[in-house]
């Protein structure tokens, strides 16, 4: 068996479909194919059935893709680190975050990074909670920013970096918009722009709301922080952010109303494998982050 054969089974499995593996591994056709045949006779299985035009997994052939991706990405970490263990300064970050960190967050914190490590380069993943934790146990990120912070996971670990105020943002016509701080019960009749299941600013919303006594009303639901903070200026709904979604301004933005009962928050940590070393320069990133967010809450302080 060819570690070639392995990449060009991987990559059929993803298109389903031979002739577009083809043109993204910048091979012929007829190349992919006869590595495919020599695998499945190697194996003594068959790998794909053809349906209708694509090709679709048989269930060995599932099983097979499992172990598969798990060698390749195994191999690619193989060689990074030895690639780092030659200079650390020109390694990689494979790095996890959810949307709402990718507005200032990450781009600051990155920034930050590469002054003192210009060499370094960052491959980004981003994606919702559960798809964070899937892609570090699977080994395809190396650290990930994560909200809520998971406080027992099997093969996951990490810490806390900071915890963030939610504000209520609301129409700027709002009965409550030139309010200092509100109660949150006193949005229980307003209709609510909420984040779409999975996203774990949800949630953290709604639990609070049902903490003041109520259950939020659901008016709309979105799956980016632009998408929200846009419908509560265009007077569609009130919502929760957190402070860092509220920095950028732009043409139509909501009000923002500190919440005094209940205090409203939510904790962003670092994880990363449990039981694994990490590659040296992710180790040198996850000092870093541990500094700059010490540093930073020393500052509020």
């Amino acid at each position: 068996m060819e570690l070639r054969q392995l990449y060009y089974f991987v990559k059929v499995a993803k298109k389903e479909h031979v002739t577009q593996a083809a043109e993204e591994l910048h091979v012929a056709q007829s190349a992919v194919s006869r590595q495919i045949h020599q695998l499945e006779e190697e194996l003594g299985v068959k790998l794909f059935l053809q349906k209708g035009r694509n090709l679709q997994l048989t269930p060995v052939g599932q099983l097979f893709l499992k172990r598969a991706e798990v060698i390749l990405t195994d191999l690619e970490r193989a060689v990074v680190e030895i690639h780092e263990f030659l200079d650390p300064e020109k390694g990689e970050i494979r790095l996890g975050f959810p949307h709402s960190l990718g507005i200032s967050l990450i781009p600051q914190v990155v920034a930050a990074f590469r002054k003192l490590h210009p060499n370094v380069k960052f491959r980004f993943k981003q994606g919702m909670y559960p798809t964070l934790i899937r892609d570090m146990v699977k080994g395809e990120i190396d650290l990930a920013f994560i909200s809520p912070f998971p406080d027992e996971h099997e093969h996951v670990c990490g810490e806390v970096l900071l915890t963030e105020e939610l504000y209520a943002i609301l129409p700027p016509n709002h009965r409550l918009a030139k309010e200092e701080s509100i109660e949150l019960n006193q949005l229980k009749d307003d209709i609510f722009v909420l984040f779409s299941e999975g996203y774990s600013l949800r949630p953290i919303v709604w639990e609070a709301c049902q903490e003041a006594g109520f259950v939020p009303k659901i008016g709309f639901e979105g799956e980016e922080t632009e998408t929200i903070r846009g419908l509560v200026a265009a007077g569609m709904g009130v919502s929760l952010l957190p402070e860092m979604a509220l920095h950028h301004t732009g043409l139509l933005e909501p009000a923002k109303v500190r919440i005094r009962n209940p205090l409203v928050t939510r904790n962003i940590g670092i994880i990363h494998r449990s039981g694994e070393k990490l590659p040296l320069v992710a180790k040198v990133f996850h000092g870093f982050l541990v500094r700059y967010f010490h540093d930073l809450l020393k500052k509020q302080q």
